[in-house]
């Protein structure tokens, strides 16, 4: 990396003017980018001065450095990117002051650089509030990769973390922490999360999302001060109101300021509430300085997101290379995912208008948008199920009619609706880099088939990333529409899809997965192809899933084959298949839940659930109930979760055939079968359905005749209504369909899709489906009969098979280096019954 001499420079004898860029985050980086692109690092000479150690990283996705990902991943550019364009960068400096008249800057090091323009890009500092305490040992803030490399280390022995702050920046924060394995509480002046971009209805849902994640949350809470141990570390936090809150560690995420004090020093115009000044060029109050980014103000408006620092970089780099261009505002549009949960904000959710909402408190769906008095759409909320984004922000900036928003929000049963697509090609799909629809299709027909290769030609989805899977759609949608076949990667790691890698560990016999990325892939892999690779290993029978390396691709609910609830403690299913059970199985259950006092609730799947388990009872647990003839349900895994049934004709005066008995058989087929997402079933004995088979991934009704076979429907979120399959089927056909349908879905589907989502998007839909299991179509019905003859000989209880080895028995405890309980669980008691003590 070149260096910048020491000297004083001369800007007027130079052969080359001088660009001085101060500051090299991720706005002052795309200015350098798009200075680049316009050949200015030709015309120019280009001087970057950055205060870190580091060249320019992903901000962004700074907690993903607590889940696996390097510094080296986050960065924005190869390393020597600015080594070939002949880019000057000065790192671990900072610029103290500019002399505007002399066109000369000072580094904190008396380093003096001259300068033709200069582009102040400092961007901002995190707020903390003016409480005591707050540079306690153990107190920190959430910025750079220093700040939380720091975070890690002081977290090593801390058990509890609070984090100031529930907009987006707190909840990222919020995450670090969750990964680091500490017991999260967010702290939030303001009455819900995310003030500023939900509102009421969204931040509720939000709220029900990330508390299910196990974070506390305390809204309308002001911090007073930080407590301290005698010795200066953190304690906790007091508040104006309210009780205190015990936290080794703080996190300050409040929000941000602009870092502006450059522009105060050096005498550049500054707004009242911060920010230098600038107008549409970009230029501030002095000749050739310009401001980009979180430290510059446009018509009052300090931007906080990294789309609006973009286009003003884009701007400055335009006009310096002599083109005609203007930074008017932004209407930042939000897409991202916080503690795994989707969320977006689109235009002013606030706005007064007319309101079409669809909610789910069940779920924690909410969908809100808001219609303007001439028919606009105004602005919108989405928590949850953020499908329709892309649609709304075109109808908000108008570049489409307003859609029928019911059928957009709440889609009919097995549509697909509207999606990318659809959209004109003057729609912009990357607000980042103001990237448009007609520049991706454009960019496919010169031959970019891939999304790495669209990002690398047009930039789009290099900022924030929240349009990736746009793009990837838009791409397909063009390669399809050109006749061409359209191929998905797993993940950076494979470049294979999910259905792809199935078939090589099918075909090869690989059953670990360093063999795997070995000889297929590349890297050590990353949180979505391990949990995938982790899934086809247990479909194709490779033994108990936590042995050896296995026990690293799991998920987290299958690292202790229970799920893991809010307080810390695991929920303990048994499997009851066809909802039928004995009654010294049932008392058995009740000893159980009475004897470790344990939350107890019948479920919707016709299971009894038991919650409140610590880690280290789950053994004793299953021990008894294995004992009384149960097993495992399963309902931690991407598995067969249940069939459902009614009583049937054995005792129901309407029921036709056997419901019950098939149920059951149907269970114990295919229970501990692995796929790409959960699989549920239903038996109704009667056309009455009072098993609500129809919407079951796969439900059957009974006949006169036979049986009715429906496929591809689902709950949750997004519910969908099965098909239709087959009509009047024997037993014995019936159970061979079945067969092929969930095999040929686990063998095909991509990760986490459910089978409504994978059977409408197969070409030609349920007509294709049904040609293919009912007809054998493509020739692999024996294929995938043999491949399920195959799992039903090789099913094995996973807990009665952890009981019979002390060395598995051996991971079932709360902390390593002692056999007491986890003393942060507490409980209450409501209507007879313990539940968590954070929920009252």
């Amino acid at each position: 990396m070149s260096s910048i001499p020491t000297q004083r420079g001369d800007r007027t004898t130079g052969s080359r003017p001088t660009v001085l860029v101060v500051g090299n985050g991720m706005v002052g980086h795309r200015f350098v980018e798009a200075a680049i692109e316009r050949g200015l690092s030709s015309t120019h000479r280009i001087v970057v001065v950055g205060e870190e150690r580091r060249q320019a990283y992903d901000r962004v996705h700074l907690s993903a450095l607590f889940d696996g990902f390097t510094p080296a991943d986050l960065a924005l550019a190869e390393p020597n990117l600015y080594d070939e364009a002949g880019v000057e960068a000065i790192l671990g400096e900072t610029v103290d002051r500019l002399d505007t008249a002399a066109h000369l800057a000072v580094t904190s090091s008396g380093r003096e650089i001259t300068y033709d323009a200069c582009v102040i890009a400092t961007g901002s500092a995190p707020f903390v509030p003016p409480i005591p305490g707050t540079d306690a040992a153990g107190s920190f803030v959430y910025r750079t990769i220093d700040d939380l490399e720091a975070i890690r280390h002081w977290a090593a022995g801390c058990r509890t973390g609070a984090v100031v702050g529930g907009g987006l920046l707190g909840l990222e924060a919020a995450n670090a922490l969750r990964l680091l394995g500490l017991e999260t509480t967010v702290v939030e002046f303001a009455p819900r999360l995310m003030a500023v971009q939900l509102d009421d209805g969204g931040g509720r849902a939000l709220l029900h999302h990330v508390e299910g994640l196990g974070v506390s949350v305390r809204t309308g809470a002001a911090a007073a001060a930080v407590r301290t141990t005698p010795d200066g570390r953190v304690a906790g936090l007091s508040f104006s109101e309210g009780e205190d809150l015990d936290a080794e560690l703080v996190v300050f995420a409040a929000g941000i300021r602009p870092r502006d004090q450059i522009a105060r020093d050096s005498g550049l115009e500054v707004g009242e509430r911060g920010g230098v000044i600038i107008d549409d060029r970009c230029a501030t109050s002095a000749e050739d300085v310009y401001a980009i980014g979180e430290v510059a103000n446009h018509a009052g408006k300090v931007y906080g997101l990294v789309a609006p620092g973009y286009a003003m970089a884009d701007v400055v780099a335009a006009r310096l290379a002599g083109e005609e261009a203007a930074f008017t505002g932004s209407d930042t549009p939000t897409k991202l995912k916080l503690l795994g949960v989707d969320v977006a904000s689109v235009g002013d959710p606030q706005a007064v208008g007319d309101e079409v909402v669809v909610s789910d408190p069940r779920t924690g769906t909410w969908k809100k948008v808001v219609v303007d008095a001439a028919g606009n759409v105004a602005g919108a909320v989405l928590v949850g199920d953020v499908d329709a984004y892309p649609l709304l922000v075109q109808a908000v900036r108008g570049s489409i009619p307003t859609p029928d928003l019911l059928s957009l929000l709440q889609p009919a049963s097995g549509e697909a609706g509207s999606g990318p697509a659809d959209l004109p090609d003057e729609a912009i799909i990357c607000s980042c880099h103001n990237v448009s629809c007609g520049t991706i299709r454009k960019a496919v027909d010169d031959g970019c088939e891939t999304v790495a290769d669209v990002k690398g030609c047009t930039k789009a989805g290099t900022g924030c990333g929240s349009c990736v899977s746009l793009i990837g759609e838009l791409v397909d949608a063009r390669l399809i529409a050109a006749g061409k076949t359209v191929e998905k990667r797993l993940c950076p790691h494979f470049e294979l899809s999910r259905p792809e890698l199935y078939e090589v560990v099918r075909a090869t016999g690989i059953r670990t997965f360093a063999e795997l990325v070995t000889k297929h892939g590349t890297g050590t892999g990353c949180e979505i192809c391990k949990p995938v690779a982790a899934s086809i290993f247990a479909s194709l029978g490779s033994g108990y899933i936590l042995d050896g390396e296995q026990a690293g691709l799991q998920d987290s609910n299958d690292h202790f084959l229970a799920n893991i609830q809010r307080d810390g403690t695991y929920s303990v299913v048994p499997r009851v298949p066809g909802g039928e059970i004995t009654p010294a199985q049932l008392i058995a259950i009740g000893e159980v839940a009475r004897d470790f006092d344990l939350y107890t609730k019948i479920t919707g799947g016709q299971r009894i659930d038991l919650l409140g388990a610590r880690v280290e009872q789950l053994p004793a647990i299953w021990g008894r109930l294995i004992d009384a003839g149960l097993e495992s349900g399963q309902a931690y895994g991407k598995s067969v979760r249940t069939v459902k049934s009614c009583v049937g004709s054995v005792w129901c005066r309407y029921g036709v055939q056997d419901s019950v008995k098939l149920a059951i058989d149907l269970e114990n087929r295919y229970r501990g079968l692995r796929a790409p997402h959960k699989i549920k079933l239903a038996v109704s004995g009667c056309a009455r359905e009072c098993a609500e088979a129809q919407s079951k991934d796969v439900g059957v009704i009974a006949t006169e005749k036979g049986w009715n076979l429906y496929v591809g429907g689902n709950g949750g979120a997004r519910p969908a209504h099965a098909v239709l399959l087959a009509e009047d089927l024997s037993t014995e056909e019936l159970v061979r369909s079945i067969d092929r349908y969930l095999m040929w879905y686990v063998r095909t589907a991509d990760r986490l899709e459910r089978t409504a989502v994978w059977q409408r998007k197969l070409p030609g839909g349920i007509d294709f489906v049904r040609r293919v299991v009912m007809q054998d179509e493509l020739g692999i019905g024996a294929e995938l009969e043999a491949d399920m003859e195959a799992h039903v000989g090789a099913y094995r209880c996973e807990w009665t098979e952890t009981l019979e080895s002390p060395e598995r028995l051996a991971r079932f405890v709360s902390f390593v280096n002692t056999d007491l309980p986890d003393p942060s669980v507490t409980h209450v008691r409501v209507r007879g019954q313990r539940i968590p003590e954070t929920t009252r």
